[in-house]
């Protein structure tokens, strides 16, 4: 990527929230084989973007690769030849404003999904409704995908009851015996819409963009507190820069995105997952593909 200055071809748009084993050889050896298997648009647009260099964007007039990750938009290529995704929940993601917007990955989600992705810079967070929205980060009382929607039907159950102060995840061991009637094709059409807000209350997930030193500030500020958490706690990055101290569990916040909407589909949907994200990742693999040759180019891996 000889176009490419020396900080983006070491450190390109990929530094929030991430980390490989601290052991070398490991992650030369993560780096062999990730993403494999995804079903990507053909990234001859970006191989012929590459080569035509950087351009400089007309809006805030910045030397930049792909897109201008300032204004959002598409530089050297078209939004016909780059692939454009419909995702089945609303993604928020809250930037923190000390984050170079050259080394964050949410520019990805914004450009691939763009009517279902906005990003706000924090302090700026918009006013939930904390029973149909979930908070991904880990943490001791976050919950997996497969209790979330649980605990979120526990969650909005006490809010309309105003009877239980117990944490989410004691509520749901209590309800695991329940029988509830979930099925929205019975009842009068009133309770069919009670019904389906009922099976499927989740409205919108909220990531947070920033390296890992960054994020206390913004997990806890009080606007974010009762949220149900959740954690991707199977998932391990395949970013190709080294942070020391964190668990390979820290995913960039693409992976975190592409891997919760997997996840979603096959755990929530109930549905067989085909590839319907993995152009999420359309820009995070070219440029994983791209870095992993310098660095074995370079003798590095």
């Amino acid at each position: 990527m000889s176009s490419l200055d020396q900080d983006q071809r070491l450190q390109p748009s990929c530094r929030d929230k991430t980390t490989v084993s601290s052991d070398s050889s490991d992650a030369c050896e993560l780096a062999k084989q990730p993403l494999q298997g995804l079903k990507l648009a053909s990234h001859e647009v970006l191989k012929k973007a590459q080569q035509k260099g950087r351009l400089i964007c007309t809006k805030c007039g910045g030397s930049r690769m792909f897109f201008c990750y300032t204004c959002c938009s598409l530089l050297g290529v078209t939004q016909q030849e780059i692939p454009l995704l419909k995702l089945p929940v609303k993604i928020d993601i809250i930037k923190h404003p000390n984050e170079s917007d050259g080394k964050s990955t949410a520019i990805h989600a914004k450009i691939l999904a763009p009517s279902d992705v906005t990003i706000y810079t924090y302090p700026c967070i918009p006013d939930y409704e904390k029973d149909k929205v979930v908070l991904v980060f880990p943490g001791s009382e976050a919950v997996s995908i497969q209790d979330m929607m649980q605990c979120l039907h526990a969650q909005a159950d006490s809010r309309s009851r105003d009877s239980s102060d117990e944490p989410c995840i004691k509520r749901l061991k209590k309800e695991e015996g329940s029988d509830i009637d979930t099925n929205p094709e019975s009842g009068t059409p009133d309770e069919m819409k009670g019904s389906e807000s009922r099976v499927f209350p989740l409205q919108r997930v909220v990531f947070i963009d920033s390296t890992w030193n960054q994020t206390n500030k913004i997990s806890t500020d009080e606007r974010l507190q009762g949220f149900v958490r959740v954690e991707l706690k199977t998932r391990k990055t395949c970013f190709w820069r080294h942070q020391k101290g964190k668990p390979d569990t820290y995913l960039a916040t693409i992976e975190a995105i592409y891997y919760f909407l997997k996840d979603y589909h096959k755990l929530v949907l109930t549905q067989e997952y085909k590839g319907e994200y993995d152009n999420l990742l359309f820009f995070y693999a070219y440029l994983h593909s791209v870095i992993n040759t310098a660095k074995k180019s370079a003798g590095k891996c």
